[in-house]
């Protein structure tokens, strides 16, 4: 099956768990891979992270210049007006990454999801359409482009969910995580929202509590 192009970190040479990172709009993998040493992860997490690089296509919203991403955005809007059916080709890519991780023998328990912004937007429509109960979603800066379309399956009922948004994020505005947030509350979702006074960005104390999140996640005796 075709992949991705990705970088690969493993914290051990026999990983038994797997975090795949979805970047944001313009950049790619290499954008959060320098952050695995920041997490001060314990070493009995055995952990691959993935950092998966988006194609190249032009977006709208930004006079059609070409430049990694994993949907079009048609509308800078409060809506995200977006384009569903490449979101779901990326989702879709992201899907074979999984299934890669189960061949290489990873639980699908033990798979988490992280994204960043439009990376967070694959993520949700990934985690919770998934046929076999994942690990943990870890969205950030992010929205649910796909909350009117997704077909929710029962096997991520009881996924872990954290979400965490800039007070002053001027790109994707905090109304956008609060909605996703709503939205999984209704669906009756077990979600962990927090905030941080930055902008489209990721602070310190975010990574912290991305190692608490992961270190929950993936304990052994979960």
């Amino acid at each position: 099956m075709s992949l991705l192009p990705a970088i690969e970190q493993e914290t051990s040479p026999t990983p038994d768990a797997t975090v795949i990172w979805l970047h944001g709009l313009g950049a790619d993998g290499y954008d959060f891979a320098p952050i695995v040493p920041e997490l001060n992860l314990p070493p009995q997490l055995e952990i691959r992270f993935i950092f998966p690089h988006a194609p190249s296509r032009p977006v709208t919203v930004n006079n059609g210049f070409v430049m990694p991403a994993w949907f079009d955005i048609l509308v800078m809007d409060i809506d995200r007006k977006v384009d569903t059916a490449q979101l779901l080709a990326s989702a879709a890519a992201i899907n074979r990454l999984i299934d890669r991780e189960l061949e290489r023998g990873i639980d699908s328990r033990r798979i988490v999801l992280a994204g960043f912004s439009q990376g967070g937007a694959v993520a949700y429509q990934v985690s919770l359409s998934h046929p076999q109960p994942l690990g943990g979603l870890i969205a950030m800066s992010t929205y649910f482009a796909t909350s009117d379309s997704i077909d929710l399956n029962e096997a991520n009922r009881g996924l872990p969910i954290e979400i965490y948004h800039g007070i002053y994020d001027p790109v994707v505005p905090q109304a956008l995580g609060i909605r996703a947030a709503e939205f999984l509350k209704e669906h009756d979702y077990s979600i962990n929202f927090r905030t941080y006074p930055m902008e489209h960005t990721v602070c310190p104390q975010q990574i912290a509590d991305i190692s608490v999140a992961l270190q929950r996640f993936l304990a052994k005796d979960r």
